[in-house]
């Protein structure tokens, strides 16, 4: 039976998940540079987070 809420239990809302994987798929990034990328959006979230 599929969720209306995939990410129903995680810590962040769906939007900055969506937004950290995006950039780290679209782009050769590392985590940290995924990491320091959401701190100038304003997200306090760790590398292993993004992990």
């Amino acid at each position: 039976m599929p969720s209306n809420r995939p990410f129903k239990r995680h810590r962040f809302p769906a939007v900055t998940i969506l937004c950290a994987v995006r950039m780290y798929l679209r782009y050769p990034l590392s985590y940290q540079d995924v990491t320091d990328l959401l701190a100038e959006r304003g997200l306090d979230v760790d590398r292993s987070t993004v992990f």
